[in-house]
Parts: structure tokens; sequence; C-alpha cells
């Protein structure tokens, strides 16, 4: 049955030839090449930006890290608000005290723990604590608590996101030497051991690029410096470098001082890597086109190199950041693990493994080894998106 004929001047859309798929029914073969082409548009006409989030977010491993680290920085400020202690305070009940149990919907109550009670093993002559159940405390959420925190060194506040029970306490992770919480003690750590990273990286970007970028673009005596100053570097074994600066910090300065010369000693013997990559990728874009019509029109040095030169190479630069940040977490680790990095009062992951250097300690308490879960999971997370950008950031991909 032949369709009725429509007016030419109603909408296109009420033709009954058209299908559900959106698709004209005709008479004509069907283009593949045409319809291909039809799909191709959409992403020629997308901006670089819609194309790197449409590779990017396709690495799902990629995103769930991004997410995960985006959380971790946002709340970094917030960390007295989400902790139940000051990473200062002592217990002399709960010294070495294990991981205390936490049950759900028991008595009416959402959450509850059970005091710890502790004696002395006669044979060992080690603290032994167990749990009673016949007590059960209600833990509180969103209450005001009896130790204050301050947020961003602007106002102090007592109002908390978890409170321990009244006449209890809460080690959610267990308790270390001195009695203070683990858990509590973990959050406040982040706030140093992950900033340290991003200063450290700011740091070696800072001398990397400018190095690099004009070592790549005159060339001459000054290529040559740079290069010597790398190698130079380069061939000096790292470890025992950072120890000795690290030891050199005056004893006698405070915990703020300690942080930034630390960052600035892990930023000061990173760059050299980047430099070379910078170095090797403006020899080759400063015989580019572009770059030749911009130096025919005038434009300044720091321009051509800043303006038109860098952002060709920021896709590598974006993908190094976010791999150079975990080996500034794990440098920071590794000095304040040995001891030569932060020092108390300060509070970082690589100062609270300092306590599991004892073998016969981990192997009594093992829950000083809590640290090292966060640890390996920022850096494992920074290593994901890391690849994830660079894949995403490739034009070439």
């Amino acid at each position: 049955m032949t369709p009725p004929p429509t007016d030419a001047a109603s909408d296109p859309r009420d033709d009954p030839r058209r299908d559900p798929d959106a698709h004209w029914i005709s008479d004509e073969p069907y283009d593949a090449e045409a319809d291909l082409q039809t799909l191709e548009r959409k992403d020629l006409d997308a901006s670089t930006t819609v194309l790197i989030w449409r590779r990017f977010r396709q690495n799902k491993l990629a995103v769930i890290s991004g997410l995960y680290l985006l959380v971790i920085y946002l709340a970094l400020p917030f960390v007295g608000f989400f902790a139940p202690y000051h990473p200062g305070d002592r217990n002399a009940d709960a010294i070495y005290s294990p991981p205390q149990e936490i049950d759900f919907l028991v008595g009416g109550h959402l959450v509850v723990t059970y005091p710890m009670v502790s004696s002395i093993d006669m044979d060992t002559f080690q603290p032994v604590f167990e749990s009673d159940y016949d007590d059960p405390r209600p833990v509180r959420f969103l209450t005001r608590c009896s130790d204050p925190w301050t947020f961003l060194y602007l106002f102090e506040t007592d109002f908390r996101l978890i409170c321990p029970p009244e006449g209890a306490s809460l080690h959610l992770l267990g308790a270390d030497r001195l009695g203070r919480d683990i858990h509590s003690r973990i959050m406040h750590g982040a706030q140093l051991s992950l900033t340290v990273g991003l200063i450290g990286v700011f740091i070696s970007f800072a001398i990397g690029m400018v190095l690099g970028g004009f070592a790549g673009y005159f060339g001459g005596w000054l290529d040559a410096a740079v290069q010597r100053s790398i190698e130079i570097i380069r061939s000096l074994p790292e470890l025992p470098i950072w120890l000795a600066l690290s030891a050199a910090i005056p004893a006698n300065w405070g915990p703020v001082s300690v942080f930034f010369m630390i960052s600035i000693i892990l930023g000061l013997l990173d760059w050299p890597g980047l430099a070379r990559a910078v170095r090797s990728k403006f020899l080759a874009l400063r015989e580019e086109d572009y770059v030749r019509a911009a130096e025919l029109m005038g434009a300044s040095t720091p321009r051509i190199v800043g303006a038109h030169m860098m952002p060709n190479f920021m896709s590598h630069l974006v993908a190094s950041a976010t791999l150079s940040i975990p080996s500034m977490i794990l440098g920071e680790t590794a000095l304040s693990l040995l001891g030569l990095g932060l020092r108390p009062p300060a509070v970082s992951w690589g100062l609270m493994l300092n306590d599991a250097l004892d073998l016969t300690a981990v192997e009594i308490y093992p829950w000083l080894l809590a640290p090292m879960i966060p640890v390996i999971m920022v850096v494992l997370a920074f290593n994901f998106l890391g690849d994830g950008l660079r894949d995403a950031l490739d034009p070439y991909s």
C-alpha cells in the first residue's frame, strides 16, 4: 500500500516514511562512506578537551583513581573533623591496644564498641587486651567532643564526625607505643605526606621546564652547560644524597621549616629527568613552521617558549607530574622512616612507620604497619591516573 503524500510545508518529523531510528526510507542505495563521514564529523567538530575526556573516561581504573585522589585532597583541610582524636593525644591505658571491635544495631544504637580491659600475661610480660562484651558503648556521630581542632589555622571548633563513647576509648586501628590512636594519626599524617609531593613536583617542574626549555631552544653553550649539570646530578646515587642533605638540616628547626626543606630537597634532585625530556622535545619543536613564523613576527623568546612551544608538550608534562608525585611521597616516607625526614611533633606516614622498624614489635603488634596501606593505595592511584592521562593526552592514540 502506497503511503499518502505529505505536504512539503508540514513538519518532516511527521512523515510516515521516516522509521523510528530517524533514517529516511528511500530507493537510493546505501552509501557506507557517507554514513561513516557523518559519524566521524562528530569527532572532528569536537574540541580537544572533549576528545581528551572521551578517551580518558574509557579507562575506568584511571577514572576511579582520579576520583579517589580528588576526594582525599579535598578532605585534607577537614581532617580534624573526620579524625576522632588529636594526633598527639595519649592514653596510658591503651598502649599497644589492638583494634577495637564494633557492632551495628545493638541495643537501639547504630554503632557500638566495647571497652578494652587490659591485663599482663605473666609468661610473656606483655599487655593483653580483651573486649568487655557486657558493656557496649554507643559511638557518637556529628556531635561536639572535648578535644577541639583548628581549620586552616583560622578558627577552632569541637564539632566532629565521630566522637569516642563517653567514658571509653575508640581505637579503630589500634594504638601505638605511646597510646596514640593510629587511625587519627594516619588521617593527620596525610596532610604532610600528600602535600610534600605537590610542593616537590612544583619545584622540580619549575626548574626542569625552564632549564630544559631554554637549553633546547637556544642550544649552544647553554645546552652544553645544562646537559653537563644533568649528567653530574644523575651520576650521583640518589638515596645517599637525600640522606646527606636531610642530615644537614639543623636539629633546632621547627616542623614547618623541616617540612619545606624536605620538599625542596626532593624537588632539587628530581628535575634532571624532566629537563632532558623537555630539551629533546624543544629541539624538534623549534624547527616547526609556526615557531619560525612567531620569530619573524617579532615575538619574544619567553612568549615563543611559553605560549607556542610549551602547550605542545603539555600532555607529557601532565602525565609526568602524576607519575612524579608518588616518588616524592615515597621519598619523604623513606627519609622519615630512617629518622632523617620530618620530626616529631609533626605527623607523617613515614614517621609512623618508623615505629615499625623493630621486627619484634611488628610480630607482636602487627597493626603498627597500618600506615603502609594508605601509602600503597595512594601510590597505585597516582600511577593508574598517570597512565590514563598519558594515553588520553597522546595525540596519536
